[in-house]
């Protein structure tokens, strides 16, 4: 037997090897790990496997994973496939049966003349005046048609127009300024293929002097002396042959730039809108709402289709009038009666009758009908301190919610730079709102959310609103939790990435006007100060569903480098989100990934970052958003630029107050503090509260000491006496109720 090696061996008589026999392992034996070896596999394994995830062909024998020569031949396959589709519309775009090229002009400052180049413009092909300072050009050579806007203006206009744009032109001069304002906010919105002009040039200037201005916008086609024919006809063929790109608020929903707008007067006040031209984007249906910039939201009354001024091919007078109207109501209804009413458990009746067996102090002779009336004395203590007035609930919340007083100055003729007449346009009460907000934010930078207690009032009464967290990130806050009664009024859309991927589906397959056709759209109810809009082309835009409704918003922006002013929460803002601009309060916040988030009291400065959240309607689609401050003259000014971040009124906005105390004796870990509290009544109501040092310790308070407010606290390492004892409380915040179109 040769047991080393684990074989044995059976000798017969003759001492011939008969047979061996290997060792089999017991239930014991240990067997090792097989090797990962990550995602490399054979060659082999592959083409008999075939790769997670890829499709595969059913043959005779059932389901058979595709081969790498396969796979690669289905690839190749829907990129031939990708790419006819791409060049099929490109080919198409401004052609027969396709809506024509939106041209929008901008002047790269104020002082450009682009009606000059519009001039140009027009003389390349068959001009058809539509609107205000709009034509329609046929091109018989390229077999294409433009649709040529030249915007007011006003920094909105061009913003409006730019939205919309199929190609965007900045027009430049010899001086090659440009507007730092008009720029930033283009990029904030989202940019269109980019094309450049430049006019009033002499001779000709080279790439390299052209470079450094080249660069302020994308890295686009530039057209070098606008004047010369040549270039004419070189910006005529590259603009035929640009790519279709729209911005992601426009990729899912119809939309349509105006060529003629007529409007019937049905009542005092209100009327029936008629709006003719392209249908853009996607199919329109008549059940959807449709969007006007700066007047709401409004019912199709009937679509019908209208004759093509470029095409003898089109269809006219197909009429599509919707089934079943859509509600425009953006507030839901309040309940009254909506609210937390529950049946007595059997554990409330429980409760009742040991407060019936309560045994209670009353005068000789009192009945029992008669003691159940009566107080005892905690209850008259209890009551006593419920009569007591709590105060207001934060430091300048009434000056938030009061109306600030703004006094116009009277308007005259002034440079604003000269000593003679620099006080011309001063407002005192104007200058002093904002020396007291600029010292408000210099001391909320210095000592963020520090507070004094309040000797005028008790604490457990001034701050009954707010509670102590152990942790601000893992402590649990219910976001259903004393909700204010504006909450009633709005809508919510629970699992909101699903159901906006599923309502987009829908909204997209429902479509009974295809894009491109030529339409009157006939709106109902509009009102008639329609009239007196002064915008160089009306734009509607289609509303996907429960977009008309009234949720939370929540901005997630970065504030403007240029921007130094002071802007206080809930002070009254201009926000632009997508395609809709509308007067908003909101409330700044960080922009973290808790389940919490601090309120900031101003508008952080120097390029922060923070989420700005108010009430506004429901936006499906990922829209860039853009905050600007009204001025007393009407211009705007911009503040912060960004992109929505949700719709979300679950999300937890926190107002954080810290009580600041001052060791008075100080033992190892222990200490006597004073001035965080000034009675013993608030001691005991906020002992089970952590406290904390601006150097990192953490505490509790032991007891108190005394009658005027001294407690003992106990630290887990030995404190400085230079340190400061903070009390952190916590209230939530909810928007202000304010939203207006603008």
């Amino acid at each position: 037997i040769n047991a080393e090696y684990g074989q044995h061996y059976y000798i017969t008589n003759n001492l011939s090897l008969c047979r061996m026999v290997s060792h089999k392992p017991g239930p014991l034996k240990q067997t090792k790990k097989a090797h990962k070896h990550g995602k490399h596999r054979s060659k082999g394994s592959l083409s008999i496997k075939g790769k997670a995830g890829s499709v595969v062909g059913r043959g005779k024998g059932g389901v058979t994973a595709l081969n790498k020569k396969n796979r690669k031949n289905r690839d190749a396959q829907l990129k031939r496939a990708k790419q006819s589709n791409s060049a099929a519309e490109k080919r198409g775009l401004g052609g027969p049966g396709h809506a024509p090229i939106c041209v929008v002009l901008l002047p790269a400052y104020t002082g450009v003349d682009i009606a000059q180049c519009a001039q140009m413009i027009r003389a390349q092909g068959e001009a058809q005046d539509v609107g205000n300072n709009s034509f329609y050009l046929v091109s018989n050579k390229l077999k294409k048609r433009f649709q040529i806007v030249c915007p007011s203006d006003g920094l909105l206009d061009q913003l409006d127009a730019a939205k919309c744009a199929d190609l965007l032109v900045i027009v430049w001069d010899a001086s090659f300024q440009v507007d730092p304002l008009l720029r930033t906010c283009l990029f904030s919105q989202g940019l269109p293929p980019v094309q450049h002009m430049v006019m009033q040039l002499e001779h000709k200037i080279s790439e390299k002097d052209f470079s450094a201005q080249k660069k302020r916008f994308l890295d686009t086609l530039i057209v070098n002396n606008f004047n010369t024919s040549n270039t004419k006809v070189h910006y005529m063929r590259q603009s035929s042959g640009i790519n279709a790109e729209y911005g992601g608020f426009l990729r899912e929903r119809a939309y349509l730039i105006s060529s003629s707008v007529d409007l019937q007067e049905t009542g005092e006040d209100k009327g029936t809108l008629v709006v003719r031209g392209y249908l853009r984007g996607q199919g329109l249906d008549p059940e959807q709402l449709v969007h006007l910039p700066g007047h709401g939201h409004f019912r199709i009354q009937k679509i019908v289709t209208s004759h093509d001024p470029f095409s003898d091919a089109s269809v006219a007078g197909e009429v599509f009038e919707p089934t079943t109207p859509t509600s425009i109501e953006m507030e839901c209804e309040v309940d009254e009666m909506d609210a937390e009413q529950t049946w007595p458990t059997e554990e409330d009746f429980a409760e009742a009758e040991m407060a019936k067996k309560q045994a209670k102090r009353v005068p000789k002779g009192t009945s029992a009908y008669q003691a159940v009336w009566m107080l005892s004395d905690d209850e008259e203590e209890e009551e006593d301190s419920g009569m007591e007035q709590s105060g207001d609930e934060d430091e300048g919340e009434s000056e938030e919610e009061s109306e600030e007083e703004l006094v116009e100055a009277e308007e005259e003729e002034s440079d604003g730079y000269r000593d003679d007449n620099y006080d011309v346009n001063f407002d005192a009460e104007v200058e002093a709102e904002d020396l007291r907000k600029f010292r408000e934010a210099c001391e909320d930078e210095q000592f963020p959310d520090e507070m004094d207690t309040p000797t005028d009032i008790a604490a457990r009464v001034r701050f009954q609103k707010y509670r102590g967290l152990k942790s601000f990130r893992t402590s649990g806050w219910d976001p259903m939790e004393n909700l204010p009664r504006d909450y009633a009024r709005i809508s919510q859309i629970r699992n909101f990435r699903n159901v906006r991927k599923s309502l987009i589906k829908q909204a997209v397959a429902e479509k009974k006007v295809a894009a491109g056709t030529h339409v009157d759209i006939y709106i109902s109810d509009v009102p008639l100060s329609i009239k007196n809009s002064n915008s160089s082309s009306l734009t509607l835009y289609a509303l996907l569903p429960h977009e008309q409704r009234l949720s939370v918003q929540h901005l997630a922006q970065s504030r403007h480098p240029l921007s130094d002013q002071v802007i206080k929460g809930k002070e009254e803002l201009l926000a632009q989100v997508g395609f809709r601009r509308y007067i908003v309060k909101p409330v700044f916040s960080q922009h973290t990934k808790s389940n919490k988030h601090k309120m900031e009291r101003f508008m952080p400065a120097g390029g922060g970052n923070f989420v700005a959240s108010f009430y506004a309607p429901i936006s499906l689609t990922d829209s860039p958003g853009m905050l600007f401050k009204l001025e007393q003259d009407g211009s705007v000014t911009l503040l912060s630029t960004g992109s929505i971040l949700s719709c979300d009124p679950d999300r937890i906005v926190c107002k954080r107050v810290m009580l600041s105390g001052h060791p008075f004796k100080i033992h190892k870990r222990s200490a006597v503090v004073r001035y965080l509290f000034h009675n013993r009544e608030d001691i005991a109501y906020f002992r089970p509260v952590q406290v904390r040092t601006k150097y990192g310790r953490r505490g509790h308070i032991k007891e108190a000491l005394g009658t005027h407010g001294h407690c003992k606290v106990t630290f887990d390492k030995p404190i400085q006496q230079s340190d400061t004892v903070m009390l952190p409380l916590y209230k939530r915040v909810f928007p202000k109720w304010h939203f207006q179109y603008f």
